[in-house]
């Protein structure tokens, strides 16, 4: 029996009897127990052996077998020629890299168990590996080995973490294109429910987190189990409740058939999965948040503002147009100008040359040199666009090489956005393309890539033989990209996927931030950029200020709302500034002023949303780690019911601080017009208001009237 504790989370396995290990609880600190005190747990959690399809008590390990009864979901599918396709997995060693890995009370930094166990009539291998991280994350994986002596077919391997039977609503997302993580409730009922992507990417439409919860539960309120599971192509996502009153949460690597075939002595290593436990949404995310913050190589210098010209210019790329665009950047306090789509090959427009990663002749005579250079002497960072994984058919490179094209059948796939996939599993195709991309970074003074990864892999084969590719080349992207930054560790990298497609904590190991959607339109993007937070902080979200007109839905909204949604977030401009009026570059310079005031607030603090009961108002914001500020949206999607609305809380401030709210220049007016306005409330003035943190959560302040798709901010100082 082995307790594992931290920061207020509780992971308590049962590693008796040499079976694999089942976790007896998984939620709030139950306290230091004693080793007599979790003997009695495990008796106390051990159920009745009703239901027949054992004699025994089914017992249901992190890797669920039938051997043991379980009759779900199994952990391992797979077979030798048609046997070994059920396992018996004995446990022939146990070791702790822990602090504290012991049952003894006040071992509360969380730790790892290894567990290598061996199913010698199947002719297997397994080795478990489960953490509870000091941010109360658990994460876990498996890796299995063919010890046999002919080829071993594997088809699935499952990882489940048990929820408790008050957990009776499930939360995950879908979506698409334009609209990525869309909130979808169910209630959790008997039987499968099964979330799989087969994209051969994160996907638009994936679960992202699956979310298991008491009944209402809500952004502050309820208890929340939920499960992520950290891989960037095809992936299957499943809560499950069975007539033996288990309920569990499971996800691995959704393999195509016969993907996977280990060889005698060949291993496979599933896709970490990720748990997190809290009471209410808020919690659950920043368990993710502290997480992702306290690794080495999380981002720690102050996250500059980025242009991106593609809804500035798209394929013009004229050097007198863009050096005009970054003077206008450089003149709002942009600290970075990346050169999106169209500056290589042939590249003109999107049916093209995906693969000649050379400097045009015919956009750029004279290479990158004069925009580079024009670009870093206004002491702006140079960043560019790629996608590296993917092939235009009209392309030198698939001229010269046309089996690089991942296909099966001797077809190849349905083009999508007039382009194929480049077989990364290639070794040629491979160091070709790291070729160039080494080059071109070493170059020119790049210090940004946006990657991007524009389409579904389809029929994504290994050629000659056809076999399926989507696990060879998810892992290939991950060496190619671990390898330049090995070659560039000073460059950073954006995860872009046709927007937010490719969005997971594995691709976050190797990129710097995810491009959040290609919507930039602020009310679509309210709820794009919120639920994103759900798993990653605001500083690895790239959220963007676009034009007035929408480029993707034609929709219009007034620069504050545009730039207040953009805020929240690694703030940046994808806009033609020289288009601009006068005023509108003034406004957008005191946005940008103020991000740059706050961005250490905004990413290091923890991300609060309330539970409003008004679907027309939202309020969510920033409170910093040791509670002395905070900044907070108000944010009208639609015209409120209620004339004028009702009071707004403001969540995740010291109870027992005095705190001064006021508005927060430049969103205290919602259009950024006075005018508008009408008369105020009495407290909107810029001395605020004096409350303790109590009385701002329990009673909070009357909101302000606002049209819809509208804003203000308050900012809320320790006194």
């Amino acid at each position: 029996m082995t307790q594992l504790r931290a920061a207020g989370v509780g992971l308590v396995l049962d590693l008796t009897g040499g079976t694999l290990p089942r976790v007896l609880h998984w939620g709030a600190d139950l306290g230091g127990l004693g080793p007599g005190e979790l003997t009695d747990l495990r008796l106390a959690r051990t159920p009745q052996p009703i239901g027949f399809p054992v004699d025994d008590p089914v017992e249901v390990a992190v890797l669920p077998e039938q051997s043991a009864g379980w009759l779900g979901t199994p952990g391992l599918a797979g077979n030798r020629g048609g046997k070994d396709f059920s396992t018996a997995f004995t446990v022939r060693e146990t070791a702790w890299t822990v602090p504290g890995h012991s049952s003894s009370p006040g071992a509360d930094r969380g730790g790892r168990v290894t567990v290598r166990a061996r199913d010698p009539a199947a002719g297997l291998d397994l080795e478990l590996v489960i953490e509870l991280t000091p941010a109360g994350l658990v994460r876990q994986r498996a890796a299995v080995a063919n010890r046999g002596s002919s080829p071993f077919a594997l088809d699935a391997l499952h990882l489940t973490l048990p929820v408790p039977a008050v957990a009776t609503e499930l939360l995950d997302f879908t979506g698409h294109h334009l609209r990525e993580r869309g909130p979808q409730r169910t209630a959790f009922t008997q039987g499968l429910r099964m979330r799989e992507n087969r994209t051969g990417r994160t996907g638009h439409d994936s679960a992202y987190l699956l979310a298991a919860g008491t009944a209402g539960f809500g952004n502050r309120s309820g208890e929340v189990w939920a499960v992520h599971t950290a891989w960037s192509g095809n992936h299957r996502t499943f809560a499950e409740r069975t007539f033996h009153s288990v309920s569990l949460l499971g996800s691995g690597e959704l393999l195509l058939s016969g993907e996977v075939e280990l060889a005698p002595g060949e291993s496979y290593t599933s896709p970490w999965q990720y748990g997190s436990y809290g009471r209410g949404l808020d919690e659950v995310s920043a368990r993710f948040h502290r997480w992702l913050r306290s690794r080495p190589h999380h981002p720690a210098a102050p996250r500059p503002v980025t242009l991106n010209t593609w809804e500035a210019v798209y394929f013009d790329h004229d050097l007198s147009r863009l050096r005009a665009l970054a003077d206008a950047a450089a003149a709002v306090g942009a600290e970075r100008f990346v050169l999106d789509d169209g500056w290589f090959g042939a590249r003109r427009d999107d049916r093209r040359a995906l693969g000649d990663w050379y400097v045009s002749d015919e956009a750029w005579p004279g290479g990158l040199r004069p925009l580079t250079d024009h670009v870093t002497g206004l002491g702006l960072q140079f960043g560019i666009w790629v996608e590296p994984e993917m092939i235009s058919e009209d392309s030198d490179l698939a001229r010269a090489h046309p089996d690089w094209i991942m296909a099966t059948g001797g077809r190849l796939p349905g083009a999508a956005r007039h382009q194929q996939v480049l077989d990364l599993a290639r070794p040629e195709a491979y160091a070709h393309l790291l070729a160039r991309l080494d080059e071109l970074l070493g170059t020119y003074p790049v210090s940004y890539l946006k990657w991007d990864h524009n389409r579904d892999l389809v029929e994504a084969g290994h050629r000659p033989t056809g076999r399926a590719g989507v696990h060879g080349q998810t892992l290939a992207v991950y060496r190619l990209l671990d390898e330049l930054r090995r070659r560039h560790p000073g460059v950073e990298i954006e995860s872009c996927s046709s927007g937010g497609g490719r969005v997971d904590l594995e691709i976050l190991r190797r990129t710097d931030r995810v491009w959040v959607s290609d919507c930039i339109d602020a009310l679509e993007r309210q709820g794009v950029q919120r639920w994103t937070n759900a798993l990653i902080p605001l500083e690895l979200m790239g959220t963007h200020v676009g034009a007035g007109t929408a480029h993707t839905t034609g929709r219009r909204h007034p620069l504050d709302f545009r730039a207040g949604t953009a805020l929240f977030g690694h703030f940046g401009i994808e806009w033609d500034l020289t288009a601009a009026s006068p005023g509108e570059l003034a406004r957008l310079g005191e946005w940008v002023a103020l991000y740059k005031e706050l961005r250490g607030l905004l990413h290091t603090g923890t991300a609060v949303h309330a539970d409003h009961p008004d679907p027309a108002l939202r309020l969510h914001g920033v409170v910093a780690a040791d509670g002395s500020d905070a900044l907070y949206a108000l944010v009208a999607t639609a015209t409120s019911e209620l004339y004028p609305p009702g009071p707004v809380r403001l969540p995740g401030l010291d109870p027992g601080a005095v705190y001064r709210v006021r508005p927060q220049p430049p969103g205290d007016l919602p259009d950024g017009n006075p005018h508008h306005w009408g008369v105020p409330l009495p407290w909107w003035t810029p001395q605020g208001v004096r409350l303790p943190g109590r009385v701002l959560a329990a009673a909070g302040l009357q909101a302000p009237v606002l049209h819809p798709e509208r804003l203000v901010l308050l900012r809320a100082t320790r006194v």
